[in-house]
């Protein structure tokens, strides 16, 4: 067990380093570009992806819920590597994952998780969200097989209905039909409810 986390603490800093090169392409001019989530332009997912980096980052900590931490407020340079910085910190600081984490559910409700599983939840949000990004950008993203091969798993592990599909704060869209012989990267985004041949 000890080992399982050891890698995927080193496959999440990989993932948000990954992302944060990513986010560095940005130019201002793009911030209103359509993005594979439905809701929000690439202003509005740097804003999303930045908040919950600051909110789970609050939570590994071991730090009393407060939904004001998780604020998807307008992003400027260097906010967002510096949240990546937070979490990736707080995240591989000692005991962090032994501890039950307080996430945000919705709007405003508290929901408590294993500091593993919270983990997990987030490696796979970040993967997701770097290929979001650099879609809507046009920029090709590449991970590396060994990444995709430990997070694909930890996707099919995510229920295929309830609260985390369903509703207007479900974190992922209904699976949709993986493209024959697709790569485990179209793999992933299928089953979490992306199309992979998305594009702007």
């Amino acid at each position: 067990m000890i080992r399982v986390m050891t890698d995927l603490l080193s496959f999440h800093r990989r993932t948000m380093t990954y992302a944060a090169s990513i986010v560095d392409l940005v130019e201002p001019g793009q911030l209103g570009l359509a993005t594979p989530c439905e809701a929000w332009d690439v202003g509005a997912l740097l804003a999303h992806m930045t908040g919950q980096n600051r909110g789970f980052a609050a939570a590994a900590r071991g730090e009393a819920f407060d939904p004001a931490t998780w604020a998807e407020l307008p992003v400027v340079a260097g906010d967002f590597t510096a949240s990546a910085n937070e979490v990736v910190a707080a995240f591989n600081a000692e005991g962090a994952l032994d501890r039950t984490w307080s996430l945000l559910a919705g709007l405003d409700r508290e929901v408590r998780v294993p500091g593993a599983t919270a983990l997990g939840y987030h490696f796979i949000d970040y993967v997701v969200h770097a290929w979001d990004l650099g879609v809507a950008i046009g920029h090709r993203v590449e991970f590396d097989p060994e990444l995709l091969e430990a997070v694909v798993p930890l996707a099919f592990d995510v229920p295929l209905d309830g609260p985390s599909r369903n509703g207007p704060y479900a974190p992922f869209a209904a699976a949709v039909p993986a493209i024959p012989d697709s790569g485990p990267l179209e793999v992933l985004l299928a089953v979490l409810g992306r199309d992979p041949s998305w594009r702007p």
